[in-house]
């Protein structure tokens, strides 16, 4: 893993060296596939920041739009009324950074003066033309996410001539929109995008391969915590289908997180984040056992 140092605002720095970072999700959303609901309601939302801070979150993802495949975009005007009392309350009571998980300018721009500093956008700034101007002027990190089409039909048999090749291209021409519109290359990250367009064969090469994206010389972020193609990988095990909290199917993610940590990510984005940081604990010191003290 070569180390990295994002500037975040404010003279603050989010370090990616040794330890891989975990991002907790948190979905503020009656209809995610994994826990739509059940953070819906502003005290549960808080609740459940404070436990993922507590279990170790490096970074805390807010999400008030769900993208689970085929699912109907809101307004800004919604997304905005179901994360901003979470934001507002969480901006200056937790240490951790805070990313807003939107691909709307108007949802980032609200997010960010309460207290968000990085920007999670899954279309890589190709949904909403003002979005790179409002994470330039607020200097804030951005992840770029590849995704083949749009939530509602990233899933319609997707298909790659070149899988690798074309989501690499894809990473250059997002970078080069990035820097275009004032943000400088320290302030991105990149994500191949679990999920988001891709078959379970897809997924596996992805993880398998995620070092191929090593010389694009950016941060890599990786989510592959409960996604179908874990359950779908797991079926043939099963007389019944796993929900995506199944306790097999987050023993499953873990696998997952700890073969991609191997090959060199340097932030994983996932629901449970204390079964996460053992899993890290664990490959961390592994990747670098002639520095580990105990």
């Amino acid at each position: 893993m070569k180390p990295f140092s994002l500037h975040r605002g404010g003279g603050r720095s989010l370090k990616l060296s040794e330890k891989t970072a975990i991002m907790g999700i948190l979905n503020v959303t009656p209809d995610s596939f994994s826990d739509g609901g059940y953070f819906f309601q502003k005290d549960a939302a808080l609740a459940q920041a404070e436990k993922l801070t507590e279990q170790g979150a490096d970074i805390l993802d807010i999400g008030g739009e769900s993208s689970r495949p085929f699912s109907d975009p809101v307004s800004a005007q919604e997304e905005i009324r179901r994360v901003m009392p979470v934001i507002e309350h969480l901006g200056g009571k937790i240490s951790v950074p805070i990313s807003i998980d939107t691909t709307k300018a108007e949802v980032a721009r609200c997010a960010i003066e309460a207290g968000a500093c990085i920007i999670n956008d899954i279309s890589a700034l190709r949904f909403d033309p003002e979005m790179g101007r409002v994470a330039a002027e607020n200097d804030v990190l951005l992840v770029l996410m590849h995704m083949k089409g749009s939530p509602r039909t990233m899933q319609v048999d997707p298909f790659y001539d070149d899988l690798i090749g074309e989501i690499r291209t894809f990473f250059y021409e997002a970078v080069d929109r990035a820097v275009s519109a004032g943000i400088k290359q320290n302030r991105l990250i990149i994500d191949p995008g679990i999920g988001f367009g891709k078959t379970v064969d897809h997924n596996l090469q992805i993880i398998n391969r995620i070092d191929s994206f090593g010389d694009l010389d950016l941060p890599i972020l990786i989510g592959p915590s409960r996604k179908a193609f874990i359950r779908k990988v797991l079926a043939a095990d099963s007389e019944v289908e796993l929900a995506p909290d199944n306790s097999v199917i987050e023993t499953a993610s873990q696998a997952a997180v700890a073969a991609a940590a191997l090959k060199g990510v340097h932030i994983v984005r996932v629901h449970n984040v204390a079964d996460t940081r053992i899993t890290l604990r664990l490959v961390d010191a592994i990747r670098h056992e002639s520095r580990f003290s105990g």
